[in-house]
C-alpha cells in the first residue's frame, strides 16, 4: 500500500512538473504580448494562430544552440548551480494546498522559506564559478539583494504564522473564509508584493540582470540549456509567488476558477510593474528595504504576538473567572 501510494505521488508530482512548465511557457508570451500592448506595438505574433506557439519555437531554438563552456570556470559547479535552482524552483509548486492527502505539509511554510533560502546559495555559486568579474559581480548584488528582502518576506509570512496559529497554507482558506486578508492588512499586502519583486529579481529591482550595467549579470557566461534552466527557474518562481500572494491574502480556495483568475491577475501585476517603472537605484533598494520594510514588518510581527496574546487571555478569564 506504501509502495503504490509513492507511485501515485510521484505520477502526480510528474504531472505538476509539466504543466508548471506549460505555465510558464504561456506566461512568457502573456509577458511578451502585455510588453507589447504597454509600449504600443504588437508583441509575438507570427508563430502560429496570434504567436501561440512562439514559446515552443524559442525553447527549440535554444535547446539546439551550443553550450560554451568558459574556460578557466570551475566546470562542477558551473554545471550543477542551474539544474540545482531549477529544482529548487520546482520543489516549492508541492505546497499547493490541496485538500486531497497527495501533498500535505503540516510545515509548509518553514518548507517554502527553507527553499528560498537555499535559492540564493545557487545563485552565489553561479556568479563565483564562472571565473568572470561581470558575473561574480552580479552575483554579489543579486545575493545582497536576495538577502535583504527574504527579511522582510520571513518576517511577513512569519507575522501570519503567529496570527493564523499554523504553518500549513490549507489553513489559510478557513481563516479568511469570511473576509480577505488583503482588507485588513492592505499595507502588509504592498509590502510583501515588493518584497517578492526584489526576491525573484524583478523591474525595478533587476540589479542582478541589469543588463545596461552588468551585461546580464551572474548568468551572463550561461548559454543554451544553463541559460534556459535559469530563465525557466526564474518565471517558475513568479507563478509561485503570485499564488503565494493569492493565498495570503486573496482567498484560498484551490478548487475555484477565481483563484486562478486571481493568480492571473497578480501574475499581470509583475508584467505592468516591469512595463511601467523604471530601475531604481542601488542605494535606495538597500534603504527601503532595511529602513522601511523591516520596520514595518516587526512592527506588524509585534501586533499580531500582542493581539493573538490579548485574545488567548480574555478566553482564559472568561473560561475561568465567569
Amino acid at each position: 500500500m506504501l509502495t503504490i501510494d509513492l507511485f501515485c505521488s510521484f505520477v502526480n508530482f510528474i504531472i505538476l512538473v509539466i504543466f508548471v512548465m506549460l505555465g510558464v511557457a504561456f506566461f512568457t508570451l502573456f509577458e511578451r504580448k502585455v510588453l507589447g500592448y504597454l509600449q504600443i506595438r504588437k508583441g509575438p505574433n507570427k508563430v502560429s494562430f496570434l504567436g501561440i506557439f512562439q514559446p515552443f519555437s524559442d525553447a527549440i531554438k535554444l535547446f539546439s544552440k551550443e553550450l560554451i563552456i568558459p574556460f578557466k570556470s570551475n566546470y562542477a559547479p558551473y554545471y550543477i548551480s542551474p539544474i540545482f535552482n531549477f529544482f529548487l524552483s520546482l520543489f516549492v509548486w508541492v505546497l499547493i494546498p490541496y485538500f486531497s492527502n497527495i501533498f500535505s505539509y503540516k510545515l509548509g511554510v518553514i518548507f517554502f522559506l527553507c527553499c528560498a533560502s537555499l535559492n540564493v546559495y545557487s545563485i552565489m555559486i553561479s556568479g563565483w564559478s564562472s571565473n568572470s568579474n561581470y558575473s561574480l559581480l552580479g552575483g554579489l548584488r543579486s545575493v545582497a539583494q536576495s538577502i535583504s528582502y527574504e527579511v522582510s518576506l520571513f518576517l511577513i509570512l512569519l507575522s501570519f504564522i503567529c496570527l493564523c496559529g499554523s504553518y500549513c497554507l490549507i489553513d489559510y482558506y478557513s481563516f479568511q473564509y469570511f473576509s480577505w486578508n488583503i482588507f485588513l492588512f492592505f499595507p502588509l499586502c504592498l509590502c510583501l508584493f515588493s518584497s517578492l519583486l526584489a526576491d525573484t529579481n524583478r523591474t525595478p529591482f533587476d540589479f542582478a540582470e541589469g543588463e545596461s550595467e552588468l551585461v546580464s549579470g551572474f548568468n551572463v557566461e550561461y548559454s543554451s540549456g544553463g541559460f534556459i534552466l535559469i530563465f525557466l527557474s526564474e518565471y517558475s518562481m513568479i507563478l509561485f509567488m503570485s499564488m503565494l500572494v493569492v493565498i495570503l491574502f486573496l482567498g484560498c480556495d484551490l478548487f475555484s476558477l477565481f483563484f486562478f483568475v486571481k493568480m492571473v491577475f497578480v501574475s499581470f501585476l509583475f508584467i505592468w510593474v516591469r512595463g511601467t517603472y523604471p530601475r531604481f537605484r542601488y542605494d535606495k533598494l538597500m534603504y527601503l528595504s532595511w529602513k522601511c520594510y523591516l520596520p514595518i514588518s516587526l512592527n506588524y510581527l509585534f501586533f499580531f504576538v500582542g493581539f493573538k496574546l490579548l485574545i488567548i487571555s480574555m478566553f482564559i478569564y472568561w473560561t475561568y473567572f465567569s
